[in-house]
């Protein structure tokens, strides 16, 4: 019998600890499909931030260095200045990238570090309570907005990839989504893309994944699935906004 699916080599056994219907799991898969395929397992280094993914190194069979709040794009950037032969790549949430990271990133893609930055956006602060992110939606209820985000108070929500395809630096800049089976497909290919820049010494690459937070949201898996197709895309466009160079994956 032909074996159609099985568990990335690069990901360990033990089972996950994110919440029912969060899109972390699905996120973790895609990226260690992507070291599968171009075989990176044994010359990576993961970078892991803190928040929901801080427990990366549970989950990946790789090297993983646990960076302060915010840092992970810092220490990814030495990291791979000191390993130039390894892969290197950081894994952050709204929370550590877009808020108190931001300088990081920027930073980083501005020099055109030849790392990988995986960017799960939630739109909250998912490990901490639920509090307002800086890419919590307007009106979008948290612990810190009761009564929704109000742009006159708490400003509106921050376009990272945007930002950072405005940069001469990046040579890929991409935003996805895995909310469905279709979403999954060109999230996985975008992804691998991604890694196969880094391989080939092309530089910064990006690629924010719109994910679920159920039980901050307060909605069911599926209410929360539907909420990423009719509220955050339409502000959160899918797509490839920067690419230096035509890559077809390998």
């Amino acid at each position: 019998m032909k074996q159609i699916f099985k568990r990335p080599r690069s990901m360990t056994d033990k089972p996950f600890h994110f919440c029912p219907g969060c899109h972390h799991g699905i996120v973790h898969r895609l990226v260690a499909e992507a070291l599968d395929h171009f075989s990176l397992r044994e010359k990576t280094v993961g970078i892991a931030s803190v928040g929901c993914s801080v427990f990366l190194y549970d989950y990946f069979d790789v090297d993983v260095i646990e960076a302060p709040h915010g840092r992970a794009a810092a220490v990814a950037a030495g990291t791979k200045r000191v390993l130039k032969e390894n892969i290197v790549f950081t894994y952050q949430g709204d929370g550590d990238l877009a808020a108190i990271g931001t300088a990081e990133v920027i930073h980083a893609a501005n020099r055109g570090d030849n790392i990988t930055i995986i960017f799960v956006n939630n739109g909250i602060y998912g490990m901490t309570g639920g509090q307002m992110a800086p890419t919590t939606m307007l009106g979008q209820r948290s612990t810190t907005s009761p009564y929704g985000r109000d742009n006159n108070r708490d400003g509106y929500p921050i376009k990272m990839t945007e930002m950072l395809a405005a940069l001469e630096g990046p040579s890929l800049v991409a935003r996805v989504a895995v909310n469905t089976p279709g979403n999954v497909k060109k999230a996985r290919k975008i992804i691998r893309q991604a890694f196969q820049m880094q391989i080939e010494g092309r530089g910064f690459s990006f690629v924010e994944v719109l994910s679920t937070c159920p039980t901050n949201w307060g909605m069911t898996p599926q209410a929360a699935n539907k909420r990423i197709a009719e509220e955050m895309i339409p502000y959160f466009p899918l797509g490839i906004l920067k690419q230096k160079d035509v890559v077809d994956v390998l």
